[in-house]
This record gives C-alpha cells, sequence and structure tokens, in this order.
C-alpha cells in the first residue's frame, strides 16, 4: 500500500486541484464504492488517474486499483471518524480553505485570472470546496488518533536502516540547511496612535447607526481571513484566535459591539452574532498599524549590528538567531528555517524555491558557515522585515548513511512503524464497517481485505 500519511497529505494538496477538474465539467457519474455512509464516485478515481498522468508518474494496469485502496482508507478513516463523532469547527475549515487558496492564487496571480479560468469567484469556488475539506481534516484528525504516541528508538533507527539491502539504500540528492535571523520593525508610538484612532471612528459610525458593522469590516478592515465576508468568522472555539479576542467574544451578548482592543496583529472591534457553549459566530473588524520608512531602517540598523557580530565571531549564529530573532518558529531551532513539507531542518534545492524563491537565490552562492548581509524580507503574513540568512551545511548527492542523514533514516524509520499502526488499524476496522465494491473493483489485487 502507498505510504497512507504521505498519500492523504498529497490528497489535501491536490483537493483544489481536483475539484477544479470536477468544476469544470459535469460528467454522468456512478458509485463505485461505499464504505458506511460515504460513497467513492468514478469521477473521484478518474481524477487522480488524470493527475497521475499529468504529473507524469507511472501508471499500469493495476493503477486504478492501487487508488481506489487509497480512497478505499480515506473512506475508512471518515467513517470511523464520523462514529467517534470526532468534529472540526467552521473556523478550522474557513483557515484551511484560506491557506490553500492563498497557494492557489499564487499559481494564477490574480482572483480575476482564477475567475477567468473556472468562471466563477474565489468565494463561490470556496464554498464548493467547504464539504470537501470539512471531510479532509476529519480523515486526518483521524489519522492523528491513530498515530499518535508512537515514536523510535536511536536503537530502532540503526534497525531499520541495517536492514535495507546495501543495494536498495536510497540515493539522498545535494540538500541545505539553512538559518535566519528575522527583524521585523517596530512599530511607532505614532502609528499605533493612528490605526487605533482609526478603529475608534469606526466604532462610532457604527454605534451611530451609520452603516453596520458588515459593511465597515468589508471596506476597512485589515482581517484576510474574514474582511471579504463583511468580518464574518463561524464556528469559532475557545482558544483558537487570539487570548484577546476570544475574551471579549465569549463574554459579549448576542448582537453586541465590544470596546477596541489591542493584539499582536493590531485592534480589533468584535460583534457577537451567536454563542453555542464554548463556539461563536462573529463579525471581527481589524486595524493594524502601520510601519514607515523609518521603522524600517531602525530594524535594519539593528541587524546591522547583529551582522558585525556574526562577522567578529563574538558568539554562534545558533546563539544570536535564539536571543535575537523575532522568527518564533526558527529561533527556537538555532535560526534553522523548518522545511514544511518534511518537518526536518533539511531542504533539497527545489523544495527550497518552492517554499521561498527568495531564500533560494540568496543562499546559492554561500559556502557553509557563510552569511549574507541584511536583507529584506516578507514575513508569512505578508509584513515587511529584514533577515540574515546562514548557510549551516550543504551535502553532496550520496548514498544514505546514520552519520550524515540520520534524520531522514529516523522519519523513514518513523514512517515505518506509522504504517504498520495503520495496516493493523485498517484489518481491524474493515471487518467492523460496510464496505461494498463495484463488479469490476471486485478482482483488485489488494493490499488489505475490503470485502468480507
Amino acid at each position: 500500500m502507498i505510504n497512507s500519511k504521505n498519500k492523504l497529505l498529497l490528497a489535501g494538496l491536490c483537493l483544489l486541484c481536483t475539484l477544479g477538474i470536477n468544476a469544470q465539467e459535469k460528467v454522468i457519474d456512478r458509485i463505485v464504492a461505499v464504505v458506511g455512509n460515504n460513497y467513492i464516485l468514478q469521477s473521484d478515481l478518474d481524477t487522480q488517474f488524470q493527475q497521475m498522468l499529468a504529473a507524469q508518474e507511472p501508471v499500469n494496469e493495476n493503477t486504478r486499483c492501487k487508488l481506489m485502496e487509497e480512497l478505499l482508507y480515506q473512506k475508512l478513516l471518515l467513517a470511523q471518524a464520523q462514529k467517534d463523532s470526532l468534529e472540526v469547527s467552521e473556523g478550522q475549515i474557513e483557515q484551511e480553505l484560506e491557506r490553500r487558496m492563498r497557494y492557489y492564487l499564487s499559481q494564477f496571480g490574480s482572483e480575476e485570472k482564477f475567475a477567468e479560468f473556472y468562471g466563477k469567484s474565489v468565494e463561490d469556488y470556496k464554498l464548493e470546496l467547504k464539504d470537501d475539506v470539512r471531510e479532509l481534516l476529519l480523515e486526518q484528525q483521524m489519522q492523528g488518533k491513530i498515530t499518535e504516541g508512537i515514536n523510535v528508538t536511536p536503537s530502532e533507527v540503526k534497525e531499520y536502516f541495517n536492514a535495507i539491502p546495501v543495494d536498495s539504500i536510497p540515493f539522498i540528492n545535494a540538500e541545505l540547511e539553512v538559518g535566519q535571523i528575522l527583524k521585523k520593525p517596530m512599530i511607532s508610538p505614532e502609528a499605533k496612535k493612528e490605526a487605533k484612532a482609526k478603529i475608534e471612528g469606526l466604532r462610532l459610525r457604527i454605534e451611530k447607526g451609520e452603516a453596520s458593522f458588515g459593511t465597515m469590516a468589508g471596506l476597512y478592515s485589515m482581517d484576510p481571513g474574514s474582511a471579504s465576508k463583511g468580518g464574518v468568522y463561524e464556528g469559532i472555539q475557545r482558544g483558537q484566535f487570539v487570548p484577546e479576542w476570544d475574551a471579549w467574544a465569549f463574554k459579549l451578548k448576542k448582537g453586541e459591539i465590544s470596546e477596541v482592543f489591542e493584539t499582536v496583529y493590531g485592534y480589533f472591534i468584535i460583534q457577537l452574532i451567536e454563542r453555542r457553549g464554548e463556539e461563536v459566530d462573529a463579525r471581527s473588524l481589524l486595524i493594524a498599524p502601520q510601519v514607515d520608512a523609518s521603522d524600517m531602517y531602525k530594524a535594519k540598523l539593528s541587524l546591522d549590528t547583529t551582522y558585525q557580530r556574526l562577522l567578529a565571531d563574538t558568539a554562534t549564529f545558533s546563539d544570536i538567531a535564539a536571543r535575537y530573532s523575532d522568527d518564533d518558529e526558527s529561533k527556537n531551532s538555532g535560526g534553522l528555517i523548518i522545511n514544511p513539507y518534511t518537518g526536518s531542518t533539511r531542504f533539497q534545492m527545489d523544495e527550497l524555491g518552492q517554499f521561498d524563491q527568495t531564500i533560494a537565490f540568496a543562499v546559492d552562492n554561500l559556502k557553509v558557515g557563510e552569511f549574507t548581509k541584511p536583507m529584506p524580507a516578507t514575513t508569512s503574513d505578508g509584513k515587511q522585515a529584514y533577515r540574515i540568512l546562514y548557510l549551516k551545511t550543504r551535502t553532496l548527492p550520496h548514498k544514505a548513511n546514520l552519520v550524515d542523514d540520520y534524520q531522514s533514516i529516523q522519519n523513514a524509520a518513523m514512517s515505518k512503524k506509522q504504517q504498520e499502526a495503520i495496516q493493523n488499524w485498517i484489518k481491524k476496522k474493515s471487518v467492523d464497517t460496510y464496505v461494498h465494491l463495484a463488479d469490476d473493483f471486485k478482482n483488485c489485487t489488494f493490499n488489505n481485505k475490503w470485502i468480507n
């Protein structure tokens, strides 16, 4: 069976493309499998097969059977998640949709080009995706329950590697480890004062009835997750947003508007639409203080000083990153940037380019141990900053070994152990769950027994 963990993640990444193909052309469909109360359509299978062809992946007479088994597994996860009453909130779904759409729009370049290609707006397209994203998040949550608590010891890693036949030891492409020290500009008191005055003015206009909260949020809010919907967030659970937002959302009465309050993102006001226990629907309006040129200049000056310390070799890059970097994720790993595709600190060059083309260009000509001068950067939330990049390691293409590739081998050993847990789970749950296959798939050679 194809690695189910990776396959499920790949399914998530391909979801937009999959539904995009289906959205463009409606065809006569049929149900080819049923798992619990969930069904698999012929179009689901056909779309995944077409994606393999488009990606020039090898296919053979058994490919559709393999794809069917992966879909059966995903639907079995969903069926069990439904039995266990697992839930995902509207807020989680919306955040996932926003994340995926940001990536998807980056491929088109603009919402206009996207709409031209699909013949519908981004919001209409997101609406079509919503149920599928809900199912995918439930499947991921269920898989997480199966594999939680699994880990591997160093002896298990060594045993796993030593069991690989010599002629099957994988060839590792060139990889890099890149660190950064990020400095975000300090917001001036004047910019904060201006932002607060603006949102207080908007709140006063809403209170006076000059305009609705939704209208004001649509026109002025700087919150990308809700501005296009008149500020509306649905199904937000306590702890999902910053504490200040929660504090107001869970004490307001229906229709009531909060006072202006400050968070790390800027100044907010919110209006409660409805509360259901520990879950709320609310309108949200954000005004973020704007960074001016002088703030950026001060951030650069601060990094210039850091750069001189690095040149003087008075402290290691990792120590300085841990103390002074404004990037919370990388500073906790000695400044090393985490590869979002693998969870490790190593990148292949093409992965680094996909993650951040600017970083890939900047470190391409660095020698191991060298670092760049302070350079402009854009943070994950779209804000401007400065950073110093550092090339910690660069490996040449080579056969895997326990010294240079321990982390990768550890990940592979962990994946194998998780896969074994998943296989055992499938054997147990496929017996307890109703599964029906169309006749033309009953002769498939599966890794698991799906028909009892």
